[in-house]
């Protein structure tokens, strides 16, 4: 039987994190071994990242996991994403906003034209699915997987285009 691991869990998504990125749970337990002094097996990893009886792993070690991730090619882009749901499930509501090009006045306002025609193409997804959703009156697992990340996507975007308005002002154009 495969286990479902939900993107509005923090642990689930820390778990889906870890074994996505270059080496899994083994090197994870490796780096983890050598980062705190202290032997941790990959099975016991594993059974503290899926809460097995109760025992589930600590923020910190979850911040080191986090540390990890980030060295790893292509983990910078969702190493931290277990804290976002952590904050959203204590109704704390944060949002990574990766670096701004820098640009002119006109890569601004391009910027900001395009940001509005993907926050456009969000608003239609997040339109479909919520109809979709709402049908039955009952919100499932699968169904609040498929909404979360475009609300957040969504929210990304809108922080990036204030700070594009933001940034022109500031040049005084």
């Amino acid at each position: 039987m495969t286990l479902h691991y939900s993107n509005t869990d923090w642990l689930d998504v820390l778990y889906n994190s870890v074994r996505r990125t270059q080496g899994g749970v083994v090197d994870a337990a490796r780096y983890l071994t050598e980062r705190r002094g202290r032997s941790i097996h990959p099975e016991s990893l594993r059974a503290k990242l899926r809460a097995v009886n109760g025992d589930e792993i600590s923020v910190s070690m979850a911040e080191i996991l986090s540390e990890w991730m980030e060295e790893k090619e292509g983990g910078k882009e969702y190493a931290w994403d277990w804290l976002l749901v952590m904050n959203a499930q204590r109704g704390i509501h944060v949002d990574y906003v990766p670096a701004a090009p820098i640009g002119g006045w006109d890569d601004e306002c391009k910027a900001l034209q395009e940001k509005f025609l993907l926050i456009s193409e969000k608003w239609g997804q997040i339109a479909a699915a919520t109809s979709a959703t709402v049908q039955d009156n009952v919100i499932e697992q699968k169904e609040a997987d498929q909404l979360v990340p475009l609300f957040r996507d969504t929210r990304i975007l809108l922080h990036r285009s204030e700070r594009n308005v933001l940034r022109a002002v500031e040049k005084g154009r």
